[in-house]
This record gives structure tokens, sequence and C-alpha cells, in this order.
């Protein structure tokens, strides 16, 4: 989970933890830790937020897939910003989807 905001970073892992059969990895601050954590603890999956201070989500993102030992894994953009841009960015960079943060937990 990588989230510049304390606050989010921690309720998205506490709602994943509490979902049966997911393990919340590692957590990240920022985008240079985002790509520390990956290549240490080979997610499966990873909450990428978009902008960040430093290295964005969309960088991150290039990063993390272009050092990452198959199998890849699968980044999920979030973003509290539904512009186009975002969203033409992130899978530019590879991300395998893009979410709201205002999306609700079931989906």
């Amino acid at each position: 989970m990588v989230d510049d905001q304390c606050l989010i970073r921690a309720g998205l892992v506490a709602l994943l933890r509490a979902a049966p059969g997911i393990d919340a990895a590692g957590e990240a601050a920022d985008g240079e830790a985002a790509v520390r954590c990956a290549a240490r603890e080979r997610p499966d999956v990873i909450l990428m937020d978009i902008r960040m201070p430093g290295l964005d989500g969309t960088a991150a993102t290039k990063r993390i897939l272009a050092e990452a030992a198959d199998p890849l894994p699968r980044v999920l953009v979030l973003t509290t910003f539904d512009l186009d841009e975002y969203v033409y960015a992130a899978l530019r960079a590879g991300a395998s989807g893009f979410l709201l943060k205002d999306t609700g937990p079931e989906r």
C-alpha cells in the first residue's frame, strides 16, 4: 500500500488485513520507498497513490515493473482525481487498473 497520507494508508491496510486470504505485505509513504518495498517484499498487488511528493505513483509504477522479477506485480492506481490524463499516464506506466479513492470497499 503506497500513499503519502498516513490515515488513508492505514485505513486501507486495515481493510485489507480484515479480508480473508489477503495479507498486507508492506506500506510506503512515497514512490522511492515503494520501489524499495516492492523489491524487498515482492507483492502480488500494489495499491499505488498517483500524486505524492518526490517520485509520484506513475514513475514509481514504471520503476517497480522495470526492476521486478517474474511474476510482475499488478499495480492498481488510487487517486482522488478523476482525470483522464492520470488514467492514461498510469496505464502507459504499466498499471493494471485505476480506482478512485471514493470507490466502495466491495469493489
